[in-house]
């Protein structure tokens, strides 16, 4: 009876004397930035203590490559956090797949050359569009405006929706704003209706990186 009442006991005060886990974190890019608990502790290798009855939030991180992030707890009833945690870092597909600009959400003036005529002009406005992009939304040659649908495409951490907006800025002489508009959510498969889950970015898909110039050759004084 005493054996079992003594293993009663040990069992009870066990969890009070769990020790603190060492997890040694390693990341494929040694320059990888560790961020623990939101605060930044190193690059690339490093150990780390995950205290009794707590949990420590590790986010592994580098310009151009997918973000990491993984919570380790030493808790009564949880597994015990692994001795050695590698991050096989990737690169981030959306960057890849985009250029960083000054072009993006930003209104370009650009004056028609005189020796067009006007209703060609618009024909040719909606020609480089539909050389871009599948849908037109809006596009109403009475007041020279045009807007596309979104264009959505998702990557692995992101979800892209880009569109060009066309309005005329003034009739004499005649002067069209063109902007292309591209915007990142953060996340993937963000549904293209969620308005307040995107915002601006300083990138565009390479599949749209020549849509200004082609308008200023096409239209321009160029």
């Amino acid at each position: 009876m005493k054996i079992k009442a003594l293993l009663v006991i040990l069992l009870f005060i066990a969890p009070f004397f769990t020790k603190a886990q060492t997890v040694e974190i390693s990341a494929s890019e040694s320059d990888a930035k560790i961020v623990v608990d939101g605060q930044l502790l190193g690059t690339g290798n490093m150990k780390i203590k995950v205290p009794k009855n707590s949990c420590v939030n590790v986010k592994v991180q580098k310009a151009g490559y997918l973000k990491y992030e993984q919570t380790f707890c030493n808790k009564k009833g949880m597994a015990d956090p692994p001795k050695k945690q590698f991050f096989d870092m990737k690169k981030d597909d959306a960057e890849e797949a985009s250029i960083k600009t000054d072009q993006a959400n930003i209104d370009f003036s650009i004056e028609v050359n005189k020796k067009q005529d006007p209703t060609e002009v618009w024909k040719k406005v909606n020609q480089i569009v539909t050389d871009y992009f599948d849908a037109i939304e809006v596009a109403d040659k009475e007041t020279s405006y045009l807007r596309t649908a979104w264009s959505i495409q998702s990557f692995m951490q992101n979800t892209i929706r880009t569109r060009l907006i066309i309005k005329l800025a003034k009739s004499e002489p005649l002067t069209y704003k063109v902007k292309l508009v591209s915007e990142y959510s953060g996340s993937a498969l963000t549904s293209v209706k969620s308005d307040e889950l995107f915002h601006d970015w300083d990138r565009v898909l390479r599949k749209y990186q020549n849509v200004i110039s082609d308008f200023t050759t096409r239209l321009g004084n160029q």
